[in-house]
């Protein structure tokens, strides 16, 4: 194998002479220029596979350098690794060149300089081919052997793929492909730890950077040179710029969860081709020393939260959310606040967005993005509610409570109805439905007595939906029943049993015909005690 060329171009002699000491021996062909304007020539005459340049340079900056690299039709593929003592500031200057695959940073070691240009030189082609064209390239160079996981799209989702991994708690890096973009997952303890991305457009990332909350802002040069996974030795540095509180570590970690709910996010809005997923032992440094701890439910809520508002489901009063039937899903609840668990409680049952806003006393952009989230998870589903009306039937009856259910579910109405033989699920629908019609069946003293107590325990819940009861003709066309003793309530309209299906149907459908009946204004009183000529005697004669 031919030597490799390394053109150094540093205005420090000691540098030079410790670099040409340190990869000569090692079998580089080393090169050395103390200047910007005779490292181009050498770079023109020899095309070295490999520029070490010093950030700082008498009458220039590495940065015109790379650009002068980069602007020529012969040079612009050679790849630089830039070193410098700023740290920070030179490694965001860089961010957006082509042609930069690394940052070494001075002072340097032996073994972190010979590491840096090795993994430079080898990885060097794909790399600036992938940052000029926006190709992917591999996350493991070199590696040979089949992946331990590989699909596609077509027949998996990334949420089945992400819970799979993560319910048998594996370990390694989950690759995405969606069109030119490649994400890479970073998976370990059943949690995301860290995502970052290759293949992204200047405007694109710029999208994201824009997209930083207000706190993150001053990390803005930062989040460019994470999201794409620049090289090992800027990672490195990041890290050790935090060990030294040069960086907060806080707000780095805040920073890089942003950024992976914003790729998450990003990549699940385009037609996505395969996956692969390979083990791994040990997590670049970045992933290691900074990891997430995250669900992908948390992920997706965060990405909703920052997205722009024209990617939230319309602000409708039609759409009704419900949790989605769950088969298999992780339902780790790392990144959601107690806030955002109040939702998924709220939806076990169609709710609209002004119904939960009431219920939650949330801002209405900021509950809209929560729910987009969980839409996103999967867990939630929106659908439009064509139904013209609510309605629940309380029927104690056995045999007549299954007839019901069986023609509600053979026949198609404009309305959606629910029957319940007991006052407790008559309370927890009528709570979490509010439904406009609520239809009691009244056949027996025990009856009146459940519908008083489910009356009185939960009156504010009846609201203003219509109460309707159906009894036996006896009591019906009896004008002296107490039924605000009885009942708890005035039925706003009464109905002779034995009824049909078809009795509650044409019910509905005249609904805003019926007024409502004025109520009592204080607690209704027990109930009477029975006598042989009482309404309630009547009711217990027929049952």
């Amino acid at each position: 194998m031919a030597e490799k060329k390394v053109l150094v171009i540093d205005d420090s002699a000691t540098i030079r002479k410790l670099v040409d000491s340190h990869l000569s021996p090692a079998g580089y062909a080393v090169t050395l220029a103390p200047t910007a304007e005779e490292g181009l020539q050498l770079a023109e005459e020899i095309r070295p596979d490999l520029i070490l340049l010093d950030h700082q340079l008498p009458g220039t900056t590495g940065f015109e350098v790379c650009q002068q690299l980069a602007a020529s039709s012969t040079l612009k593929t050679i790849p630089v690794v830039v070193s410098s003592t700023l740290r920070k500031k030179a490694y965001v200057e860089y961010a957006d060149l082509d042609n930069v695959v690394d940052m070494l940073p001075k002072p340097y070691t032996e073994n972190l300089l010979k590491t840096t240009v090795e993994n430079a030189i080898e990885t060097a082609a794909m790399i600036v081919e992938s940052q000029t064209k926006g190709s992917a390239v591999p996350e493991i160079i070199g590696e040979t052997a089949e992946p331990d996981f590989a699909g596609r799209f077509s027949v998996f989702g990334i949420r089945e793929v992400v819970d799979f991994l993560n319910n048998g708690t594996k370990k390694g890096v989950l690759e995405i492909e969606a069109e030119r973009l490649r994400l890479w997952i970073y998976l370990d303890r059943g949690r995301v730890q860290g995502i970052n991305a290759t293949g992204l457009q200047p405007d694109e990332t710029q999208m994201i950077v824009d997209q930083l909350p207000e706190s993150l802002r001053n990390l803005s040069e930062v989040l460019r040179l994470t999201i794409a996974g620049r090289g090992s030795a800027e990672f490195d540095g990041f890290v050790q710029l935090m060990d030294k509180r040069v960086l907060d570590p806080r707000l780095t970690a805040k920073l890089l969860r942003f950024q992976a709910a914003m790729l998450i996010g990003m990549v699940q809005s385009r037609p996505l081709k395969g996956f692969q997923f390979r083990a791994l032992n040990e997590f670049p440094s970045l992933q290691r020393d900074l990891p997430l701890e995250i669900g992908l439910m948390g992920l997706l809520v965060e990405y909703a939260l920052h997205c722009d508002a024209s990617k939230l489901p319309a602000d409708e009063s039609s759409l009704r959310y419900s949790r989605k039937a769950i088969r298999g899903q992780n339902l780790d609840r790392a990144g959601l606040s107690a806030q955002h668990m109040k939702v998924l409680n709220l939806v076990s049952e169609p709710r609209s967005l002004d119904d939960l806003q009431q219920r939650l006393n949330w801002e209405r952009d900021e509950l809209r993005r929560v729910l987009a989230g969980f839409i996103a998870a999967d867990v939630l589903e929106c659908k439009r509610d064509e139904s013209e009306g609510k309605y629940v039937a309380y029927e104690t009856n056995a045999m007549v409570a299954a007839q019901l259910r069986s023609e509600l579910k053979q026949n198609t109405t404009p309305f959606a109805g629910k029957v319940v033989r007991d006052t407790l699920t008559l309370q927890l629908l009528v709570k979490r439905t509010q439904p406009d019609a609520v239809f009691f069946a009244v056949d027996t003293p025990q009856s009146c007595d459940a519908i008083r107590e489910a009356y009185s325990a939960a009156t504010e819940a009846f609201g203003d939906a219509r109460k309707i009861v159906l009894a036996p003709p006896q009591v019906i066309d009896d004008p002296n029943v107490p039924w605000a003793r009885l009942l708890g309530f005035v039925p706003d309209r009464l109905i002779k049993s034995p009824y049909k299906y078809e009795t509650l149907i044409s019910t509905m459908r005249e609904l805003d015909s019926i007024p409502l009946a004025p109520q009592p204004e204080h607690t209704p009183s027990p109930a009477p005690v029975v006598t042989p000529n009482s309404p309630t005697q009547e009711v217990e004669a027929l049952s």
